[in-house]
C-alpha cells in the first residue's frame, strides 16, 4: 500500500497488521482537522478490510502527539460539536462520534503524549508506553474540558479518584504513573514502543479472527452495559462461531499439534 509522501497519517499494511502512523512530527504530532480525517479514514480502511486483523497506532518522530491544534480545530468543534473529532467516516478512531472499530487496536506511545493522546489510548485495547513518555490532560489550564472520552472512560478505566487526579489538575505524570493506574499495560525502553506493538498486534493476527472479535466485542458489551447484556451477546455470538471453520481448524490443530491456520471463516 502507497502512502503519499505529504500524508499527515501513514498506512501500511505488514501482513493482516495494518500499521497507521502519525506523520506530522515537525508540530509534534498535533492533530489538526486533516490529520483527524486522515486517522478516521485509517481506521475505516481496517475495518472494512477482511485482511486485516489487527491496527497498530504509533507516531513517526519523536513525540506521540501533543493533542488537538487548536487554532485550526477549535473553529470547527464550535461549528459541528466533538463531532468533529471523528472525520468524515463511520468509524471514529475514539469510539464516541461514530462507531467503535470492531478489531483490535494496539497503541504505541512515546515523548509527549498529551490529551487527545490520553483519550486514544482510553479508546485502545493494549497500551504500550515508552519509558520517556510524558502525559497530561491540559484542557482545565485552557478554559475548556476534554471531549475525546477521558471524562467518560478514565473514571471507569481506571478509578474515580486516579482519574480524577489527573483530570482535575492538569498535571503531568510519566510511564510509571501510567502503568501503576492502568493507562497502559507495559513500558518498554525509548525507542521499543512501536515494534513492541507490532509483536502483540502480530501475536493477536494469529489467532482466529472470528475468536478474537468475538472475545473484543463481548468484553466490550459487559464493561459498556454490563454483565446481563454481555450474557444474552455470548448467547447470540457463540453457535455461529463453533460452527465455524476456524472453530473446525482449531480443534484439528490442537489434535495435530501444531499452530492453526485461521481463515476468519
Amino acid at each position: 500500500m502507497h502512502t503519499p509522501v505529504d500524508s499527515l497519517i501513514t498506512v501500511h499494511e505488514q501482513g493482516h497488521v495494518l500499521l497507521i502512523g502519525l506523520n506530522r512530527p515537525e508540530k509534534y504530532n498535533a492533530m489538526n482537522l486533516a490529520a483527524i480525517d486522515q486517522l478516521a479514514k485509517a481506521y475505516q480502511l481496517l475495518e472494512d478490510s477482511p485482511n486485516l486483523r489487527v491496527g497498530v497506532v504509533f507516531a513517526h518522530g519523536d513525540h506521540f502527539c501533543a493533542g488537538l491544534d487548536l487554532a485550526e480545530v477549535s473553529a470547527e468543534v464550535n461549528r459541528r460539536g466533538p463531532d468533529a473529532l471523528s472525520g468524515n467516516s463511520e468509524i471514529d478512531p475514539y469510539g464516541l462520534w461514530g462507531a467503535k472499530v470492531s478489531k483490535p487496536i494496539v497503541l504505541a506511545l512515546h515523548g509527549i503524549s498529551f490529551t487527545i493522546s490520553i483519550e486514544l489510548a482510553l479508546a485502545s485495547d493494549i497500551v504500550i508506553a515508552a519509558e520517556n513518555t510524558r502525559f497530561r490532560q491540559l484542557e482545565v489550564g485552557r478554559g475548556i474540558i476534554p471531549f475525546g472520552g477521558a471524562t467518560i472512560r478514565a473514571t471507569e478505566q481506571l478509578g474515580w479518584s486516579n482519574a480524577m487526579r489527573f483530570l482535575l489538575t492538569g498535571e503531568e505524570f510519566g510511564a510509571e504513573e501510567a502503568l501503576r493506574i492502568g493507562l497502559i499495560s507495559e513500558i518498554t525502553p525509548v525507542g521499543g514502543d512501536t515494534q513492541r506493538a507490532i509483536d502483540i498486534a502480530e501475536l493477536i493476527a494469529k489467532q482466529a479472527p472470528l475468536g478474537v472479535y468475538g472475545t473484543l466485542a463481548n468484553a466490550r458489551v459487559a464493561r459498556e452495559l454490563g454483565e446481563e447484556a454481555a450474557i444474552e451477546h455470548l448467547r447470540e455470538i457463540l453457535p455461529g462461531i463453533l460452527a465455524s471453520q476456524d472453530a473446525a481448524e482449531g480443534v484439528k490443530s490442537f489434535l495435530e499439534r501444531r499452530d492453526g491456520n485461521f481463515t476468519g471463516t
